[in-house]
């Protein structure tokens, strides 16, 4: 059987050598232990770079990497080379990655001056996530919660009612919805406590029927399951140990097929469909922002561009002075 392939990260680091890569292990490890990013954070940020430390070694034509060889004109060739082929965010992306890691050797010393200071971002148009209206969610949570309460349903349809209530009910990003463990839910409050970027700390409500659901889904599984499992984790996989993002994103496209929805839908539509909701319903911008966890207010504004659309839409054809069909 065939090795999997190593990813760019595992290659530099096994491949090449010198101050510039010991720079780059540095960096990786201040983000994961100092900044506390997530681990996907951190693998993006390791994989631009390691784009570009691959690039240098072939163009350079050696495994060792100084720390004059990471220079400005380096980075430029190398940014004329791939960016190109790269969406407008992705260049955002990667340029601050950039930006971010000679911040950090220039603060340790390690060089004089940026190289990417001087590099500007490429303006990137606002895109918004796909996102369910009320009437579809509605439709697609009643349907995970008929299937959940089928009396002989497995405990892991018990479980997806829960997942899906919960990250509707709370807008948490799916890799906080992961993380929960059990004891940062207060079933009694009504209160859930999530980690966000940044090691942040927010305390997001959660509504009656999500709060229902985790019940019914804590009480099959210990009704039905034979074995060990993860202690601390509030939602497990079939084999008793922590969900990972990559198997929600799974478990939503199977459950929206299951209801007839067949649209594509990450669960950050679902977080996009949240915001929405509330927005739609009246609740004020700043009260979505901190539910969201987003660090200014910029950010959460992206998701008023679909309801002032429909505003802007009926504005128009309700009024006096904004009518067409006005002479």
């Amino acid at each position: 059987m065939p090795k999997e392939p190593l990813s760019r990260l595992h290659r530099v680091f096994q491949e090449m050598h010198g101050p510039a890569v010991d720079a780059l292990k540095d960096f990786l490890e201040f983000l994961r232990s100092q900044r506390a990013l997530s681990p996907a954070t951190v693998r993006n940020y390791g994989a631009d770079l390691a784009q570009w430390f691959l690039f240098l070694k072939d163009l350079l034509g050696r495994s060792r990497l100084d720390m004059e060889d990471v220079s400005e004109s380096a980075l430029r060739r190398f940014i004329f080379h791939r960016h190109p082929r790269l969406a407008k965010s992705s260049q955002a992306r990667a340029l601050a990655t950039y930006r971010c890691f000679f911040r950090f050797l220039v603060e340790r010393g390690r060089l004089e001056r940026n190289p990417a200071r001087s590099l500007r971002s490429p303006k990137a148009s606002v895109t918004v996530p796909g996102f369910l209206d009320v009437d579809d969610m509605m439709a697609f949570l009643d349907a995970l919660q008929k299937r959940a309460k089928v009396p002989s349903a497995p405990w892991t349809a018990v479980r997806d009612w829960a997942l899906f209530e919960t990250l509707y009910s709370t807008g948490l990003r799916v890799g906080e919805l992961v993380r929960l463990n059990l004891d940062h839910v207060d079933l009694h409050e009504g209160m859930v406590r999530t980690m966000g970027k940044g090691a942040k700390e927010r305390i997001v409500p959660i509504g009656s029927k999500a709060l229902e659901a985790i019940r019914c889904y804590r009480a099959a599984f210990k009704k039905q399951w034979p074995g060990s499992s993860d202690p601390e984790a509030l939602f497990l996989n079939g084999r008793g140990g922590r969900l990972t993002d990559r198997s929600v994103r799974r478990l939503l496209t199977a459950r929206l097929r299951d209801a007839g929805q067949w649209r594509p839908l990450s669960p950050h539509g679902i977080r996009h469909s949240f915001a929405t909701h509330l927005l739609g319903s009246g609740a004020d911008l700043r009260s979505i922002q901190e539910m969201l966890g987003h660090a200014g207010l910029s950010t959460t504004q992206r998701y008023t561009k679909v309801d002032l659309d429909r505003l802007m839409s009926v504005y128009d054809a309700a009024h006096p002075r904004s009518r067409k069909d006005k002479p």
